[in-house]
């Protein structure tokens, strides 16, 4: 297993995800978790190097902490290393960290996490982050300090002005930062910037959906063939693991594999460094602009000077590129995030935008397109409202 070094710390480069755990076919509640699966898992990803786990507290309707805790305890503590998030992103009347901190203990059955992050930080939840009255940032500088928390980081699904926004607040209390990274997400959601930025200010890379919930691992015929020019014998997956192999700044890639064949195949790709070629990764590139089916927004925004609306045009054209990609709810998250005047929907179809964009784009008929994509979506507050519901229940 591939390692790197962080904080003398040596950990495997893949890491078990847990947001996906395999599910017991045929049960009456299809959402049953595959527990004797889940400790073949972790039996085999130990017995072949892999020493990092993650966890979260909406994962599995709260029951994923203490499954995998319970998996994990049946080896010596001191083997492996247990991630967990303080869910600031859910709606919620109360962000007490301590109560949900001390309940994520006893629930994983731990004395103290090796890493822990804040969850999701994002266009709404960095005011949440962010608020002397929570106090969130303080109290878990504290943990870490008292040797509860070994290491301490976030996750971000914002947009690089957010990530920044965070970083300037408190980055030099951070160590790491968990993104949605990925050869698609390097420009579809500005993935090569934020990892610039964070390599720029200190921070270690650690990667959330390395194979887009699966999608880069199934690819097209054609698709594959181009691939296969240059590596025979890779898998599309291992192409996605590869491309992230090459980036220096990136300590963790985490797999949300939910089952052992995926885990097999997975840990096969980390026996050995190969990362892409300029060639290849150029290829690689090319092949995912080739999976959109884009607007050609260059975000000059000169669409935004004479919008009556004031709307950020160039952010709901590069949501549109996404959406159509792929449906996602973290589209609607973020623009939930914003005034009801100030989404999609408000666009009152004046065209001025349209007369003054360069590339001619019928800007319009894409917010129409976004706001319809939107309506579609679950709504986020509701979300977490069910998530929240789900962790009360399985508390206990």
């Amino acid at each position: 297993m591939l390692t790197n070094e962080f904080h003398g710390l040596t950990l495997s480069r893949l890491g078990f995800g847990t947001m996906r755990m395999p599910l017991i076919l045929g049960h009456p509640d299809d959402s049953a978790v595959d527990e004797k699966q889940v400790d073949e898992m972790v039996d085999y990803a130990l017995a072949h190097g892999i020493n990092y786990f993650d966890t979260a507290h909406p994962y599995h309707g709260g029951l994923s902490e203490r499954i995998i805790g319970r998996s994990l305890a049946r080896y010596p503590r001191e083997s492996w290393y247990l991630a967990d998030k303080y869910p600031g992103h859910q709606i919620a009347s109360s962000y007490n960290p301590a109560t949900i901190f001390e309940e994520q203990l006893g629930k994983c059955g731990v004395d103290y996490f090796d890493f822990y992050l804040l969850h999701n930080v994002y266009e709404n939840s960095i005011q949440v982050y962010k608020d002397p009255k929570w106090g969130i940032v303080d109290y878990f500088v504290e943990q870490r300090r008292l040797g509860r928390i070994k290491h301490l980081g976030f996750s971000c699904h914002g947009s690089v002005d957010v990530l920044r926004d965070f970083l300037d607040y408190c980055g030099d209390q951070m160590e790491f930062c968990q993104l949605q990274l990925n050869y698609l997400d390097w420009t579809l959601q500005n993935g090569k910037e934020k990892y610039d930025l964070l390599t720029d200010r200190g921070i270690a890379v650690w990667v959330m959906e390395p194979i887009r919930g699966g999608r880069l691992a199934r690819l097209s015929t054609s698709e594959l063939e181009t691939l296969r020019r240059f590596r025979p014998d890779e898998s599309a997956a291992a192409w996605a693991l590869r491309f992230l192999q090459g980036l220096p700044n990136v300590k963790m890639i985490l797999s949300g594999m939910s089952n052992l064949p995926q885990m097999v195949e997975n840990v096969a790709t980390f026996t050995e460094d190969k990362p892409l070629t300029a060639e290849e990764r150029s290829a690689l590139l090319d092949l995912a602009e080739g999976m959109k089916d884009s607007i050609p927004c260059t975000a000059c925004r000169y669409c935004c000077a004479g919008c009556p609306m004031g709307l950020d045009i160039p952010a709901m054209i590069a949501a549109c590129n996404e959406a159509r990609f792929a449906l996602n709810s973290n589209i609607r998250m973020r623009f939930d995030a914003l005034p009801e005047d100030k989404r999609p929907a408000a666009c009152i179809a004046c065209g001025k935008c349209s007369r003054t964009c360069p590339q001619g784009i019928d800007v319009p008929a894409a917010l129409k397109e976004l706001a319809q994509v939107m309506e579609k979506l679950p709504d986020w507050a509701q979300i977490c409202k069910e998530r929240e519901e789900a962790a009360r229940r399985n508390r206990g």
